[in-house]
C-alpha cells in the first residue's frame, strides 16, 4: 500500500511538471505562513525537505548515531479565480510514511476578510505555521512544540482570516475538530507525550463536539511580530457511538473519557540587522483529567507548560560581497508535560525537562541552509545532561 501511495506522488508530481512546462507557468512564489499562492498563474508547485543526523555522545553507554530523511513535503496549488484558491501539502516523512498536511479552499473577499475550509493548520505560535526547516534555527524543531503543542498540528475545519492594515494586525479564527481522546479501547493522551497522539490529522477523523482556534498578530514596530494564541474544545470519544440518548449511566461512562483542553499562547519574534530574537510561552489547563485517568489507567496532568528564548546574529550581515548567511544561535527552553496533576497521580519530575541547544546554520541560499548543533538535555529527576550533536541539510523552494 505504502508503495502505491509513493507512486501516486510521482505521476502527480510529472503531470504538474508537465503542466507547468506546456504552459509556461513558472517562478511561483509561495507565503510559508499560510501556504497560499502569491503567483497570478493557475497551477503553482513547491516543497521542502530535511535529511538529519542525531548522534548521542558523553554519555556512560555507547549509542549509533542516526541518519534520516526526515521528510520530504511537496505543495500543490491551483488557482480556480483571482479570489478562490486550492491549497494542499503532502508529506513523506522516514522514507514511508505519508500523509496530507494540508488540504483546503481559501476565498478572499478582501484583504480584510477570507474564508477557508477543510484540513488547517492550527494557529498556534510560530513553529506550527513556520515549519519548514529552512525557517528556524537548529537541526530539529524546539521540543516545546512537540510536546505542548503538538506541531505538525492540523485538523479539519473552517474559519475566517484576514489583515487590518490601519491597526498593523492579522487574525485567524477557526471552527476545528478536537483531539481523539479514547479510540477504540485505546487511550491516546498521557504524561509523557501530553496531547500529541491524540492529533487526528484529518484520518477518518470522528467527532462529537468542536474546538475553537483563534490567533491575533501585531506588526506594527519595524522588525518585531507579536502573537496572542488560543486554543479552546474538548477531547473526542468512540464511546459515544451508538448509545441512546436516556441511557445515562452509557453517557457517563463516555464522559469520563473526555477532557476539556485550554491552551494559551504567546510568541515574539524582533529582527533588526543581523540580529534575531525568538521566544514562545504556551500553557494548557486540561480539565476532567481526574476521571480520564481513573477510567483509562492513563497519567494525564491537569495542567501543563513550556517557553523558549532564543537569540542569533548573521555574521554575514554587513559582509556586502557574501550573498550567504552565518548563523550562530543559542537557545534555552523548560517543558513540563507534568506541570501540575489531579488526584490520584504524583508528579513525575521526567516530565519537566531543560533544554539548551547551540548551533550554527550556514544559508548557502534563502532555500537551502546547512546546520549543525549540540543539544544539552536534562529532566528534573536526572543529575547530568544527555548530549546529542545533530547535523543536517535543509531546503525549501
Amino acid at each position: 500500500m505504502k508503495k502505491r501511495y509513493l507512486l501516486v506522488l510521482i505521476i502527480l508530481f510529472q503531470f504538474t511538471a508537465s503542466r507547468l512546462i506546456s504552459q509556461n507557468e513558472t517562478g511561483v512564489v509561495l507565503n510559508s505562513s499560510s501556504k497560499i499562492l502569491e503567483s497570478d498563474k493557475r497551477l503553482s508547485i513547491g516543497g521542502y525537505g530535511q535529511v538529519d543526523y542525531n548522534q548521542p555522545f558523553g554519555n556512560e553507554s555507547l549509542n549509533n548515531g542516526k541518519l534520516d530523511v526526515h521528510r520530504m513535503v511537496l505543495l500543490f496549488g491551483y488557482r480556480f479565480t483571482n479570489k478562490l484558491q486550492f491549497v494542499t501539502e503532502i508529506e513523506v516523512e522516514h522514507v514511508k510514511e505519508v500523509f496530507v498536511e494540508q488540504a483546503f479552499i481559501n476565498y478572499s473577499f478582501n484583504n480584510y476578510l477570507n474564508f477557508r475550509a477543510g484540513l488547517m493548520l492550527v494557529p498556534m505560535g510560530i513553529i506550527n505555521e513556520y515549519h519548514e526547516p529552512t525557517t528556524f534555527n537548529g537541526v530539529e524543531r524546539p521540543l516545546i512544540d512537540k510536546y505542548i503543542s503538538p506541531t505538525t498540528w492540523r485538523e479539519i475545519g473552517l474559519g475566517f482570516t484576514g489583515s487590518v492594515p490601519e491597526v498593523s494586525m492579522r487574525y485567524q479564527i477557526y471552527l476545528m475538530n478536537g483531539f481523539a481522546g479514547y479510540k477504540d479501547g485505546e487511550f491516546l493522551l498521557s504524561g509523557k507525550y501530553g496531547l500529541r497522539k491524540g492529533r487526528q490529522k484529518g484520518a477518518e477523523s470522528f467527532i462529537h463536539s468542536p474546538s475553537v482556534s483563534s490567533k491575533i498578530e501585531y506588526y506594527g514596530v519595524l522588525g518585531l511580530n507579536i502573537g496572542f494564541s488560543t486554543y479552546f474544545g474538548k477531547t473526542q470519544s468512540t464511546l459515544y457511538n451508538g448509545i441512546e440518548k436516556g441511557n445515562t449511566n452509557e453517557i457517563a461512562m463516555a464522559d469520563s473519557t473526555v477532557v476539556g483542553v485550554s491552551m494559551l499562547g504567546f510568541d515574539a519574534r524582533y529582527r533588526r540587522k543581523g540580529f534575531e530574537f525568538r521566544g514562545q510561552i504556551y500553557f494548557t489547563s486540561i480539565s476532567n483529567s481526574d476521571e480520564y485517568n481513573a477510567f483509562t489507567g492513563s497519567n494525564l496532568a491537569s495542567k501543563m507548560y513550556g517557553y523558549y528564548a532564543e537569540v542569533s546574529y548573521n555574521i554575514f550581515h554587513n559582509i556586502d560581497k557574501f550573498n550567504s548567511g552565518l548563523v550562530p544561535f543559542v537557545r534555552y527552553s523548560n517543558y513540563d508535560t507534568h506541570y501540575s496533576v489531579a488526584t490520584g497521580i504524583s508528579r513525575n519530575d521526567a516530565f519537566n525537562n531543560t533544554v539548551i541547544t547551540s548551533g550554527l546554520g550556514w544559508k548557502i541560499h534563502q532555500g537551502v541552509v546547512l546546520k549543525s548543533d549540540i543539544q544539552f538535555m536534562k529532566s528534573k529527576a536526572d543529575s547530568k545532561f544527555s548530549k546529542t550533536f545533530n547535523a543536517g541539510v535543509a531546503v525549501w523552494f
